[in-house]
């Protein structure tokens, strides 16, 4: 063998081996951490690990020249349990990120534990502005929506179209009060009033109680601040009150394909929800909802898509970096602009919100409804930056003032 050879051969294994040992443990291993058995199982669920298997499938497989690997556990919607498999996930079973994270007291719970940990997480699920305001983290990112975006969008909807005087039925814990607040903000701000509230338990399947007080308010629209299960039953429920019928509007805060696929068009039809996604938006966005329903037997909305942009974008990052440090990765995932199937020209601020226009949407008629799955109507497309709180507003230490 020449020593010409022997130098090339040996540069050749310190470049393998250097590659190697920018992705620890020779893998790079995400975990999607979420609702799986209760009332957000739809929103999110097990068709978030598909989106994520998705991600890692179009970007090959692999990063840095090791293989990428996704696991998933079910979190029950309870912040312990959350942490204690988050912990165990990166104290023993070597994995760099977590993701999807649905349920704000369980994202601020996981993005905290992350932080001590230096690892990355990106919630797609989660929704309260306090990921990327006072708690935000070097390390944690905020995906696909937030409360703020969703007063925005269906809250100034309606304050436009005359419901100027609100009531909010709400969700007893972090995401239901965030909504409550930023909504009840931008009602406000807007020239209208709030006359009242009431919180119920997540997972309510009684809300007589509830939707008599807030018929009884005389308040022209209901605010629900809730997601899931819990707005689907109290739209159901709300109709045996006859709420609409007598002259009051239903503002569903939180509102996505997947529920309105659960309560049917013939009772969701005329509602006005935001999401930051559409599979029946433009011939992108078809094109990977069709490939999602061969794989899930349903539709994506937005925290499905989110998911697959979250896991792409973090695996671009890694190749960036050349690394999966987290500080390295974490500065990446703020300088990369984000555009795929999800997001167009999507920008990670500097307190970890990625921000990305917004879809102000209408469901439609049963007769209006062309196909399966074809259920909205896109009435407005809101700016990435009036969706979202202005960074250097959002209380985050990371914002440079």
């Amino acid at each position: 063998m020449t020593k010409k050879l022997i130098v090339t051969l040996a540069a050749m294994l310190a470049s393998s081996t250097a590659a190697f040992a920018d992705a620890s443990d020779g893998k790079v291993k995400i975990g999607i951490l979420n609702d799986q058995s209760g009332v957000y199982a739809d929103f999110g669920g097990k068709s978030s690990y598909e989106a994520a298997l998705m991600a890692v499938e179009d970007f090959g497989g692999k990063v840095l020249g090791v293989p990428v690997e996704v696991i998933t556990a079910d979190h029950q919607n309870k912040a312990d349990i959350a942490s204690n498999i988050a912990r165990q996930w990166y104290d023993t079973e070597q994995v760099d990120s977590i993701m999807e994270l649905t349920s704000s007291s369980v994202g601020l719970a996981v993005q905290a534990l992350s932080k001590e940990k230096k690892r990355i997480t990106i919630n797609t699920g989660a929704a309260t502005t306090e990921l990327t305001g006072k708690q935000c983290s070097p390390y944690g990112f905020h995906w696909a929506y937030d409360t703020h975006a969703l007063a925005v969008g269906t809250g100034g909807a309606l304050v436009k179209q005359g419901g100027d005087s609100w009531f909010f039925l709400t969700a007893d814990y972090a995401f239901g009060y965030s909504l409550e607040e930023n909504t009840s903000n931008y009602v406000k701000e807007n020239g209208g009033t709030v006359v009242g509230s009431v919180r119920h338990p997540l997972a309510t399947t009684d809300f007589s109680s509830f939707l008599l007080q807030a018929q009884s308010s005389g308040a022209k629209v209901i605010g629900l601040a809730n997601a899931g299960l819990d707005t689907s039953n109290a739209i159901k429920q709300a109709a045996e009150f006859g709420i609409v019928q007598g002259g009051q509007r239903l503002a569903a805060l939180l509102f996505t394909l997947a529920e309105v696929h659960g309560l049917g068009l013939e009772a969701a039809q005329g509602l006005t929800l935001t999401e930051g996604f559409y599979w029946n938006r433009n011939e992108e966005s078809a094109k990977f909802g069709k490939r999602f329903m061969e794989r899930t037997g349903k539709m994506p909305n937005m925290v499905h898509a989110g998911t697959y942009s979250a896991v792409l974008s973090y695996l671009k990052a890694i190749e960036k970096a050349g690394t999966d440090d987290a500080d390295a990765v974490a500065k990446e995932l703020r300088a990369l602009p984000v555009n795929d199937v999800f997001a167009e020209n999507g920008k990670v601020a500097e307190n970890g919100r990625m921000i990305h226009d917004m879809y102000l949407l209408e469901v439609k008629k049963p007769d209006e409804s062309k196909e399966p799955w074809d259920y909205f109507k896109v009435l407005a497309t809101i700016p990435g930056a009036e969706a979202f709180i202005d960074p250097a507003k959002s209380g985050c230490d990371l914002v440079k003032s």
